[in-house]
């Protein structure tokens, strides 16, 4: 798993196609996106006056929730975009895609480069897994994240 995070972090398109096709890394890709979640967490929890349970298990709640939910997003951009993918195409490489947010483990810059990281692999994982053009997939990304926001926050008020 660990050389495949490596790979993705590097936009291996090769890998980015592997994995969109085969449904077995389904698990593989949930497991990246915990673990990410961890690390992240705990970068954050190490700074002064912030609590374990907003930082690592909060985050690690918002995160999968996030992946799931953004998966759905650029599934339905992509697809009104005549991107290819389904659904558990963009929770793979998307959850692969995911594998920069390691750096989160140190506080302030690594949040910031994994974040920023993270989005460029999020265009590579949807270029492949929709089929298109860069872009089209920084198009995907750019209404997904909005779209993505508004939901977020709509949850965030409802609970």
């Amino acid at each position: 798993m660990l050389e495949r995070m490596i790979r993705a972090a590097k936009l291996d398109v090769e890998l980015y196609e592997t994995v969109e096709h085969d449904r077995g890394y389904t698990g593989e890709a949930f497991t990246i996106v915990v673990v990410t979640a961890l690390l992240w967490g705990v970068g954050q929890w190490i700074l002064p006056e912030t609590k374990f349970w907003g930082s690592v298990v909060g985050g690690l709640i918002g995160a999968v929730v996030g992946w799931v939910l953004w998966a759905i997003i650029t599934n339905i951009i992509g697809r009104q975009l005549g991107g290819t993918s389904d659904t558990g195409e963009m929770l793979r490489v998307l959850g692969y895609a995911s594998s920069p947010m390691a750096l989160g483990i140190v506080p302030g810059v690594g949040h910031f480069v994994g974040g920023v990281w993270a989005l460029v692999a999020a265009v590579v994982a949807v270029r492949q897994g929709q089929d298109f053009s860069t872009g089209k997939a920084v198009g995907t990304i750019v209404i997904g994240w909005i779209v993505y926001l508004v939901a977020r926050g709509i949850l965030g008020f409802i609970f």
